[in-house]
């Protein structure tokens, strides 16, 4: 399940990467808690918008799984931002992410 998230995210295919979602899911954010489909949904819109740019490089550092539990530690460059220093975490107790949190040291470039 979190190998097809990742390839899905690393793609910005959002219906794929909206496929591993369910209507409970909670994705929390240092940009703020988004909850349910729709919101979750527009956060990866807006990010796919960034992340799709000519130029942009995203590198996965370190993948940690234990049992219902993933950890990532990955960064990014895009053509606006600095992604230093991110984590994802994620809580998959079945065939979904019920809850997963994001924090990241984000540098706009100016």
């Amino acid at each position: 399940m979190l190998d097809h998230h990742l390839d899905a995210f690393a793609n910005q295919e959002l219906e794929e990467t909206m496929a591993d979602y369910g209507d409970g899911s909670v994705v929390v954010t240092n940009m703020g808690v988004f909850r349910g489909l729709d919101e979750i949904e527009e956060l990866f819109a807006d990010l796919f918008d960034e992340l799709s740019q000519e130029g942009t490089t995203i590198e996965v550092d370190d993948t940690i799984v234990e049992d219902e539990f993933a950890y990532l530690l990955w960064h990014a460059e895009t053509p606006d931002n600095s992604y230093e220093f991110c984590t994802d975490t994620f809580y998959i107790p079945e065939e979904t992410i019920d809850f997963q949190t994001f924090a990241g040291k984000v540098e706009p470039k100016d």
